[in-house]
This record gives C-alpha cells, sequence and structure tokens, in this order.
C-alpha cells in the first residue's frame, strides 16, 4: 500500500470515528499533497509524499518555537500534536550507528576528500535516508567528518 493510500484510508477511519482533530491534520496533509500534484501536473510517489511530510514538519517545528518564545502554551500543544501526527506518517529513524555508516560508505563511495565534496555525498545520502534522518543534523556530521 502506498502512502498517499495510507494517508487516504487514516482520513476515512477519522471521519468514522469522529476526531476532528486527526481529521483536520490529514486533510491539510492531502491538501498540501494535491496542491504540489497540481502545481507540478504529475502524480506524487512516497519519496515525493515523504518530502512533502518533512516540510510541513519542518514548518510546524519552526512555529513552535515561535509560539514557545511568546508563551502561547496553546498553540505549542497544537503544533506538538500535529507534528506527532505527521512523524506517524515517516518510515522508523534511523539510530546513529547506521546513519554514521551511511555516511562512511557515501563518502567512499564519492572519494569525498574536502567539504567542498559535501554535495555528492549529500545526494547519495538522500535518497538513502529521506524521512529516516534529519538532514541539517546529517549535514553536520558529514561536514565534521570532512573536517569543515
Amino acid at each position: 500500500m502506498s502512502l498517499k493510500d495510507r494517508i487516504t484510508d487514516d482520513m476515512k477511519a477519522a471521519m468514522r470515528s469522529g476526531e476532528k482533530e486527526r481529521l483536520g491534520v490529514i486533510r491539510m496533509l492531502t491538501s498540501a499533497i494535491k496542491q504540489r500534484e497540481v502545481d507540478e501536473r504529475i502524480t506524487l510517489d512516497d519519496s515525493q509524499v515523504l518530502s512533502v511530510l518533512e516540510k510541513m514538519i519542518k514548518q510546524r517545528e519552526e512555529s513552535l518555537v515561535q509560539f514557545q518564545a511568546g508563551n502561547r502554551q496553546d498553540l505549542v500543544d497544537k503544533e506538538s500534536a500535529e507534528i506527532t501526527l505527521l512523524q506517524g506518517y515517516l518510515p522508523p529513524q534511523l539510530s546513529g550507528s547506521d546513519l554514521d555508516a551511511l555516511i562512511s560508505e557515501a563518502i567512499a563511495a564519492t572519494a569525498a576528500a574536502s567539504i567542498k565534496d559535501m554535495g555528492k555525498v549529500m545526494a547519495i545520502i538522500k535518497t538513502k535516508a529521506q524521512g529516516r534522518a534529519d538532514m541539517a543534523a546529517v549535514g553536520a556530521k558529514i561536514k565534521a567528518k570532512l573536517g569543515g
């Protein structure tokens, strides 16, 4: 079952059970997916749906920081709940040792020797770890390994 199908099934289940908050978040996700499909005139596959998910989670995390700074606990709770629900659609996260092994593999495969080769390494890791690792943290680890 594709990720889009799973999201649609979850939306139907939320409608049947009357979970208004969950239904709202899933509808927002479905809307973002459909918007991208219409804008680009394509049908999204699972990896592209994952990128939409990651973007939505990142937006909510940024909002969360702003709401915490503004002492808006009601909005902090709402954003946290949305993040938790959206993260449920991401594949299991890579452990630290698995991520380090993946980075070492990518560095060896690209023969990266300096920080100038970071783009090549990131390109390989992005395809293998999409949705399973925070790419900002991955970038920092790669910089450290390449001596940046």
